[in-house]
């Protein structure tokens, strides 16, 4: 479970258990929230403590390196972001499959808001669910 070196460098103190925690998010590949992560952790036989998990996730956010989606419950869900775009997702509130989306038109809409409103640095969330193809046949939800 190794993690980039960039995205250490943005998350300020480089520690082994911060590496460990990139790493298994990397690894993991789609959303997941903290202590499901820090599950997948001790299973590997890391010692990591969930609020560090919960504070390196909080500054991967910052950092713009995880996208942040919250399930139907409210709990916060994240995935690691490879490049510095934002993205947005269609989320499948079954089985949790998540699928980037073009999001052009949200982009510039958030865009010409802050443009006429006067507002600077404007940040938005958009969170898209549904259930996907395989679930919607499948009869489950």
């Amino acid at each position: 479970m190794g993690a980039p070196a960039d995205d250490l460098d943005l998350i300020g103190r480089r520690t082994a258990q911060r590496a460990c925690v990139v790493g298994a998010l990397i690894d993991h590949g789609g959303f997941v929230g903290a202590r499901a992560l820090h599950g997948i952790l001790e299973s590997h036989g890391a010692r990591v403590g969930l609020n560090t998990v919960y504070r390196t996730l909080a500054a991967l956010v910052d950092a713009g390196r995880a996208d942040v989606v919250r399930d139907r419950g409210g709990e916060r869900l994240f995935r690691h972001r490879p490049f510095p775009e934002h993205r947005h997702y269609l989320l499948c509130r079954v089985c949790g499959l998540s699928v980037p989306v073009d999001a052009r038109a949200v982009e510039s809409w958030a865009e010409e808001v802050a443009e006429t409103s006067g507002f600077a640095e404007v940040e938005h969330t958009v969170e898209l669910t549904g259930r996907c193809p395989r679930c919607r046949t499948g009869g489950q939800g």
